[in-house]
This record gives structure tokens, C-alpha cells and sequence, in this order.
């Protein structure tokens, strides 16, 4: 009699405590089930570009802060980038250094041009480990590759390895911008996206496309939803640099200028939704 009512303790004891795990088994399913829900959302969507090249400016990573790195903003963007490889895209980053040192400001400042290129690359370094951290931690498998080597810190930058990254779906976040001095990372960026192969190259900004004046100064700057290589360099547009801008029309990759401060830009871009600026060949428009 006693081993029966033991046993029958024991058995209300563990229906209550499953009974008490409920309400957070349960708030658990609904999180998961929202989850799918955004995931489904966005895999409605087509994307219309399979390999893309997304730059980033060091300067959208500083969020509000004034200087260096804000940890929430490079979250945010994370999350787009995973919601865009959620669809098949293969990506890969460039990231400048803007937001921790600009070499062209320490040339200004008296610095010789070359030592100061140096330290602007190794700024853009510190920008994609971060990135790197961040989809990591995101459950993004990624690369950082670098145009200068520094074995004990990331891969050294080739090509072929570079796309086989990409094809094994990961990101491959390239730094050091090309390696050398007197170019700029939008230039390392057309170059990147020439040798990947990509279908497109994305340069995300603080507004959404290109405009006639500063949209923040001008209210009434005129928005461009089209343009050819050849208006942005005649018209001196402050888009990318003539040297990124004229080897992306050499190779007929199409540049689009959009905001990536909205939530799910990337996803939304790669799809061809949102407002947004595409720079390409005057026989395409």
C-alpha cells in the first residue's frame, strides 16, 4: 500500500512539472512559428541576381555614434544579409574603414599618401572581423579574406578559393581593400565583384539611390531610379570613384545605390523591391 501511494506521488509530481514547462514550451513554439513565418515571407520573394557584391562604407557601421564601431547597427545588417542568403544568393562584402581612419584625411593631415592607405586597410580589417563575429553568431558559415596577408588573422585573398567559399555557401567578406595604396575600397569592390563573377555589385549608403543634390540638405533633390556609367562620371555624380565606376562599365556589371538602414534591405534589393538606384549600360535602359 505504501509503494502505491509512493507511486502514485511521484506520478502527480511529474505531471505538475510538465505541466509547468508548458507555458514555456509553448511561448517557445510560438517564437519558432513567427520565425518560419518571416523566413516563408521572404522566400516568396525571387531574387533576380544569384552572385551579388555587397559593399558596405565603414560609415554605416557606426549607427549614431560618432566615431568606430556600433555593435546593434552590424547585428541589424547581419540579419539582412542572412534574410538575403535565405533566398540562394551567393554573397560576398567588401567593407571600408571609414568609420576608424581614412587614409586620404591622414594625407591630408601631412601623412605621407601610401602610409596612410596602409593604415586606412588594416581599419577595414577590424570592420570584417566584426562582420564576421556578428554572422557567426548568426549561424552564417563566413570567410574574411585579406588583399594583405596576415596568416594568424584570416585567410590570404585568392581568387579561386574565394569562389569556392561562395559556392559552398558561405559569405566571403574581402578586407585590405585591393593591397595597394591610391585606390579606394569602391575600387577594390568592382574589382572583387569582376573577379567572383558577380551578377551584381551593391553599394549600400545612408540614403536610397542616387540624387540629384544632398536629399538631407536639398528637399527638392531630384531621386534618379535609372542611370548609365556614362551620367555618373559626366555629371561628376558622387556615387562611387571613376576608377570603380568605369571598371564595372567595362565589364557590364550593374551598380544599385540604396539605403541600407531599412529592415530586410538587402533581401528586398536582390529581389528588385524598394526604392533604390540602378546604374548600368545605355543599351540595357
Amino acid at each position: 500500500m505504501s509503494k502505491l501511494l509512493k507511486k502514485t506521488t511521484s506520478t502527480k509530481a511529474a505531471v505538475k512539472k510538465t505541466t509547468a514547462k508548458k507555458p514555456a514550451a509553448k511561448k517557445a513554439g510560438a517564437k519558432k512559428s513567427a520565425d518560419l513565418k518571416v523566413v516563408s515571407a521572404t522566400l516568396a520573394s525571387k531574387p533576380q541576381y544569384k552572385r551579388v557584391l555587397l559593399k558596405i562604407s565603414g560609415e554605416a557601421l557606426m549607427g549614431d555614434q560618432p566615431y568606430g564601431q556600433d555593435l546593434k547597427t552590424i547585428e541589424r545588417i547581419c540579419k539582412d544579409i542572412k534574410s538575403a542568403m535565405a533566398l540562394g544568393v551567393e554573397l560576398c562584402l567588401v567593407v571600408g574603414g571609414g568609420n576608424i581612419f581614412r587614409g586620404i584625411e591622414g594625407a591630408n593631415s601631412g601623412m605621407e599618401r601610401a602610409s596612410a592607405d596602409y593604415m586606412g586597410m588594416l581599419a577595414t580589417l577590424l570592420n570584417a572581423l566584426a562582420v564576421q563575429n556578428t554572422l557567426e553568431r548568426l549561424g552564417v558559415e563566413t570567410r574574411v579574406m585579406s588583399a594583405i596577408s596576415m596568416m594568424q588573422i584570416c585567410e590570404p585573398y585568392i581568387r579561386r578559393r574565394a569562389q569556392r567559399h561562395m559556392e559552398r555557401g558561405r559569405v566571403v567578406i574581402f578586407a585590405a581593400g585591393t593591397g595597394n595604396p591610391f585606390f579606394t575600397t569602391d575600387t577594390a569592390a568592382a574589382l572583387r565583384a569582376n573577379e567572383m563573377g558577380c551578377d551584381l555589385l551593391m553599394k549600400g549608403t545612408q540614403v536610397d539611390g542616387v540624387y540629384s543634390a544632398d536629399p538631407k540638405r536639398d528637399k527638392n533633390a531630384k531621386h534618379f531610379s535609372t542611370l548609365t556609367y556614362h551620367d555618373v562620371l559626366v555629371k561628376d555624380l558622387k556615387v562611387m570613384d571613376a576608377s570603380a565606376i568605369s571598371l564595372a562599365r567595362e565589364n557590364r556589371i550593374p551598380i544599385m545605390v540604396f539605403s541600407i538602414h531599412n529592415k530586410d534591405s538587402v533581401a528586398h534589393a536582390v529581389c528588385g523591391k524598394g526604392k533604390f538606384t540602378l546604374i548600368i549600360d545605355k543599351n540595357k535602359r
